[in-house]
C-alpha cells in the first residue's frame, strides 16, 4: 500500500503532466519511519486552482512542522489523467511521496466552492476509498473536510467522516493528538469520531440526524447527548510569520502566480449579501513588521515577481498608507509588484494612491454590485453614486486607463430600472476619464443567497430572468470602450441549489457524478442538463432550492454556528427592507451581532508585531540595488533536464530559471519599458516530453562573476533534482545555426523489435521518404530522408541524428520517428528521447 505510484506509463500521455510531478521548491519529503500520524491534503480542482490556495499551504506548514506527523498534497486530476489512472488500474496519489491516498491516515479537503462536489467524487474513487461515510471499513482513512463551504455541507456531509468549521490552525493539530492517541489505544472508527465531536468546531455527521415530513425539513436530531450544535472555531490572531517564510513555488503556472501576505482576516462592512463578510468575523489584522517580514522572507525564499495583499477588503487595512511606503521603498528597485485584489471605492485616499502610482498599473477594480443608490442601501454597501464616480476620477487621474466594474444581478427587491441603472452608471465612469483613453470592463453575476448571512431567507431569480437580465444589458451597453462579461447563469444556478441545500442532494451529486459531471466550475465541462435529468431521475425539484424560505422554518444548517447570532442576521434583514444602514463595528462601536466575548474573541487591530528570529540560516533576504545598464557581461550556463523535467514546458522552465536567478541573487539586468523583463535567453524550446544534456541559457549581468563554481553551486541549490547546471562560463555571441543534434530513444515495450528494424531497413533502402503535416490549416510536406542524419537500432535503443535548419521549419525527433516506424500515436508519446549533443551541419 505504501509504495510508489509508477507514472511514466500515463504522464507522457496527459495534458499538462506537470501538475502531477510534484517537487516544487518548499515541500517536503517524509521520512515515513519517524511518521506516526499522516495526512494527505486534498484540494478538489485542478493544480492551477489549488497551488493559489492560501489555507492548504498554512496547513501543509502547520503539519509538517510537528514531530512524527507528515502532510503531502493532491489536487483533482484532469479528465484524462482520470483515464488514464482508471485504465492502469492505479490509484490517485500524494506529489510529494506518490503514495496512494488510501494509505493515509487522514484524507483532509478543503471544501472552497460548490461546484467542486463531484470533484471530491473522483478523488475518493480514483483513491478506492468508499464514497460514503458510513460504508468505509476501520483500515480506511478518516475523511475530513473545512473551508467556507463548511458553514453548509449538508449536500455532501454523508461523503464526509468529519468537518472543520472555521479557521482550521488550532483545531487541526487538537484532531491529530487526538488521533494520534486513539491509534495508541487502538479505538475503533466509531469511538474515533464520538471523541473527535469533543473538540470546539469538529462536526461530525454522522451525529445528527436530518428529520422529514414529506419534503419538508421538521427538525435536525442530535443523535449524540451534549452535542446539539457545533460552533464555529475562531483563532484569535493570524498565524505566525514563521509558518509563512517558506511559500512553496508552483512548476506549472497557477492563476494566481504571486506571493500572497495575508494582511487581515474578517470584514465588518457588514454587506447582507456576503457570507465571507459573516463567517470570518471579527477582524484579525497583522502588524506592519510581520507584513514587512513575510513578504521579504516570501519574495527572498521563492523569486515571485508579484507581492499580493490578501484581505477581504485590503483598503480597510488601518495601517494601509504606511504599509504600502514600507514595501514599495523596498521593491520598487528589484522590479516587484504590489497589488492589492479587494480595494473599495472610499479607501483609495491620495497617500494609497500616491503609493500606488509608483507601481505597475493594469486594471482598477470597483465594485458597486448594484446600480442604484436604492438597491446599494438594502444591500448595505455604504457607498453612493458620487463615491464611486470619484473614485473612478482619481483613478484615472493617477493613471489607470480601465476600470472593472462587479455588479450582481436579482438582488432583493431588484427592479428593471435597476439593472438598466447598471449601464448608465458605466456610462458616467467613462466620462471621468476627461477624455483620455479610458475603458470600462462591466461584470455581472446571478446573486446566490447564502447560508449564515441577512439574504439566507430570500429568493434566487429564476434561469431564465438571469438570462433576460444580461440579455438587457447586452442590447444597451455600448461596444465602443465597454466591454460585458458575466458569469455563466446555469452554474449560478446549480450553485444556488447547492448553497442552501440538504442531505438529500448528496444522492443527487453521485448521480450526476455516474453519469460523468466532472469540473463543474469549468465551462467547457460543465452541463446543466446533466445534472437536471440526474434529478429528474431522482424526483428531485431543483428549482425548489431557490424559493424564499419563511424564517420560521429549519434550515438545513441551523446546527451550525458561525458565531453571528441568527437574532442579528433577522434584524438586518428587516433593515435592508428599510433601507437602514448598519456601520462597521470597527470604527463605530459594537453592533451586536452576537460573535465577539471581547476576551479571546475580539476584533485585532495594528497588534503589536511578533518577536523575529535571531537568525534564519535556512532562507536569506538578499539585498539587490538597483543597476544601471552599463557594461554588460554576459555568461552561459549549461545544464541537464532529465526525469520528470521532461514533463515541463518551455514556458514553465523559464520561470523556473528566472526564479532560481532572483533567489540566488545574481544581479540580472532587465529589458526596459512597461512590462520589464529579466535579460535571460534559451536554446531553443524542448518538446514537452523530451530530456536534454545539453540545454543551455544566457544571462545578462551587472556585475562579473568572480567565483563560477560558488555560483553553480549556489544556482543548482535552487532547481528541482531533476536540472542541473554543469557549467557556467562567459557567453560568446554566435549567430544561430544550422545543427544536427543527436537522439537517443528508448522504444516503448509494445512495439516488435523485429517490426521496428525492418522499418528502419526499409526507411534506409528508399530515396525518398515524404511525409505531410498540417499545420494552422496549411500543408507541409518533408522528406525524411534530407532531415535523418543516422539511424540505428540496438538492443531496443535507437541513435537518430537529426538536422535542425535555422530559419526554416523543421521536424522533432518523435515525428520522425513516428512516420518512420508506423507508430500509434499512444506508442510515439511513450518514446523515451534523450538530447544528447550537437554539431554543426
Amino acid at each position: 500500500m505504501n509504495t510508489t505510484i509508477p507514472l511514466d506509463s500515463i504522464l507522457p500521455l496527459v495534458r499538462k503532466p506537470g501538475r502531477y510531478i510534484g517537487g516544487e521548491l518548499h515541500t517536503v519529503q517524509p521520512d515515513y519511519a519517524a511518521v506516526d500520524l499522516s495526512f494527505a491534503l486534498v484540494f478538489p480542482d485542478l493544480y492551477e486552482i489549488g497551488m493559489s490556495h492560501q489555507g492548504l499551504q498554512i496547513l501543509y506548514h502547520i503539519l509538517n512542522r510537528q514531530p512524527g506527523l507528515a502532510a503531502e498534497r493532491c489536487y483533482a486530476p484532469d479528465t484524462d489523467m482520470e483515464e488514464q489512472l482508471r485504465r492502469h488500474k492505479l490509484p490517485l496519489f500524494s506529489l510529494e511521496s506518490r503514495r496512494p491516498l488510501a494509505a493515509f491516515d487522514v484524507v483532509g479537503f478543503t471544501l472552497p466552492y460548490e461546484l467542486c462536489y463531484t470533484n471530491i467524487l473522483t478523488i475518493l474513487d480514483l483513491a478506492g476509498i468508499p464514497l460514503r461515510a458510513a460504508e468505509r471499513g476501520e483500515n480506511m482513512p478518516l475523511v475530513i473536510g473545512g473551508g467556507s463551504c463548511s458553514l453548509n455541507p449538508e449536500p455532501v456531509a454523508d461523503f464526509f467522516d468529519l468537518i472543520v468549521l472555521g479557521d482550521g490552525e488550532e483545531v487541526i493539530l487538537e484532531i491529530a493528538d487526538s488521533l494520534r492517541s486513539a491509534k495508541h489505544e487502538g479505538l475503533s472508527r466509531s469511538e474515533k469520531l464520538h471523541r473527535l465531536a469533543t473538540i470546539a468546531g469538529v462536526y461530525v455527521p454522522a451525529l445528527f440526524a436530518p428529520q422529514y415530513e414529506g419534503e419538508t425539513l421538521t427538525a435536525i436530531r442530535a443523535l449524540k447527548p451534549g452535542y446539539e450544535s457545533v460552533r464555529r472555531r475562531i483563532v484569535p490572531q493570524l498565524p505566525p510569520v514563521e509558518l509563512l517564510e517558506r511559500p512553496l513555488v508552483p512548476l506549472v503556472k497557477p492563476v494566481h502566480d504571486r506571493l500572497g501576505v495575508e494582511i487581515a482576516r474578517g470584514c465588518t462592512r457588514g454587506c447582507r449579501f456576503c457570507q465571507a463578510g459573516m463567517i470570518y468575523r471579527p477582524v484579525r489584522e497583522r502588524a506592519v513588521a510581520d507584513i514587512m517580514r513575510l513578504a521579504e522572507q516570501g519574495i527572498g525564499s521563492s523569486g515571485f515577481g508579484e507581492l499580493a495583499l490578501l484581505s477581504l477588503s485590503s483598503g480597510d487595512f488601518s495601517c494601509l498608507p504606511e504599509l504600502l511606503t514600507k514595501l514599495m521603498d523596498r521593491f520598487a528597485d528589484e522590479r516587484v509588484s504590489i497589488s492589492l485584489p479587494s480595494m473599495r471605492v472610499g479607501t483609495l485616499t491620495p497617500e494609497v494612491i500616491a503609493q500606488i502610482r509608483r507601481a505597475r498599473k493594469t486594471g482598477f477594480t470597483v465594485a458597486p454590485e448594484a446600480g442604484t443608490d436604492r438597491l446599494r442601501e438594502v444591500i448595505n454597501k455604504g457607498i453612493t453614486e458620487e463615491d464611486l464616480l470619484t473614485g473612478c476620477r482619481d483613478a484615472f487621474s493617477a493613471g489607470w486607463k480601465l476600470i472593472k466594474f462587479y455588479f450582481m444581478l436579482g438582488l432583493p427587491t431588484e427592479t428593471l430600472e435597476d439593472v438598466d441603472a447598471i449601464v448608465d452608471l458605466a456610462l458616467r465612469a467613462r466620462k471621468e476619464a476627461k477624455g483620455k483613453k479610458a475603458d470600462i470592463n462591466v461584470s455581472v453575476s446571478p446573486f446566490v443567497p447564502k447560508p449564515h448571512t441577512p439574504f439566507q431567507w430570500c429568493e434566487q431569480i429564476s434561469l431564465e430572468e438571469a438570462r433576460q437580465r444580461i440579455s438587457r444589458l447586452m442590447k444597451r451597453l455600448p461596444s465602443k470602450g465597454f466591454k460585458l462579461k458575466w458569469h455563466d447563469p446555469e452554474q449560478s444556478f446549480l450553485e444556488g441549489v447547492f448553497s442552501r441545500g440538504d442531505r438529500k442532494l448528496s444522492y443527487l451529486i453521485e448521480a450526476a457524478w455516474q453519469d460523468g459531471a466532472r469540473l463543474d466550475g469549468w465551462n467547457e465541462h460543465f452541463s446543466l442538463v446533466r445534472w437536471q435529468q440526474a434529478a429528474e431521475r431522482l424526483g428531485l425539484d431543483l428549482a425548489s432550492y431557490l424559493r424564499q424560505r419563511d424564517m420560521s422554518e429549519v434550515l438545513p444548517w441551523d446546527h451550525l454556528r458561525c458565531g453571528v447570532e441568527r437574532s442579528f442576521l433577522e434584524q438586518e434583514y428587516a433593515r435592508s427592507l428599510e433601507r437602514a444602514y448598519t456601520p462597521d463595528c470597527r470604527k463605530h462601536g459594537c453592533q451586536k451581532c452576537g460573535l465577539c466575548d471581547f476576551k479571546s474573541i475580539k476584533p485585532l487591530l495594528n497588534p503589536e508585531s511578533t518577536p523575529a528570529p535571531a537568525a534564519n540560516t535556512t532562507t536569506s533576504t538578499i539585498e539587490r540595488p538597483a543597476h544601471t545598464q552599463q557594461t554588460v557581461f554576459r555568461y552561459r550556463a549549461d545544464y541537464f533536464r532529465l526525469g520528470d523535467g521532461r514533463f515541463l514546458g518551455h514556458l514553465e522552465i523559464l520561470n523556473l530559471v528566472f526564479r532560481a536567478l532572483q533567489r540566488a541573487g545574481l544581479p540580472v539586468l532587465f529589458s526596459q519599458g512597461f512590462n520589464p523583463s529579466p535579460k535571460v535567453s534559451f536554446s531553443p524550446a524542448l518538446p514537452v516530453g523530451v530530456e536534454s544534456e545539453i540545454e543551455f541559457f544566457e544571462m545578462d549581468l551587472a556585475e562579473p562573476i568572480r567565483r563560477p563554481e560558488e555560483v553553480m553551486d549556489a544556482l543548482n541549490c535552487q532547481f528541482p533534482s531533476f536540472m542541473t547546471i554543469t557549467s557556467l562560463t562567459p557567453a560568446k555571441r554566435k549567430a544561430p545555426l544550422t545543427e544536427i543534434v543527436s537522439y537517443d530513444c528508448l522504444l516503448p515495450e509494445s512495439l516488435d523489435q523485429h517490426q521496428a528494424a525492418d522499418a528502419l531497413a526499409a526507411f534506409h533502402v528508399a530515396e525518398v521518404f515524404n511525409v505531410e503535416r498540417v499545420r494552422k490549416g496549411k500543408t507541409q510536406t518533408f522528406d525524411l530522408k534530407r532531415f535523418v542524419r543516422r539511424l540505428t537500432l540496438e538492443t531496443g535503443e535507437l541513435r537518430l541524428d537529426l538536422l535542425h535548419p535555422h530559419a526554416e521549419a523543421g521536424i522533432g525527433p518523435r515525428e520522425v520517428l513516428a512516420k518512420i516506424l508506423a507508430l500509434e500515436d499512444e506508442q510515439a508519446w511513450l518514446l523515451r528521447i534523450i538530447k544528447k549533443s550537437t554539431q554543426e551541419a
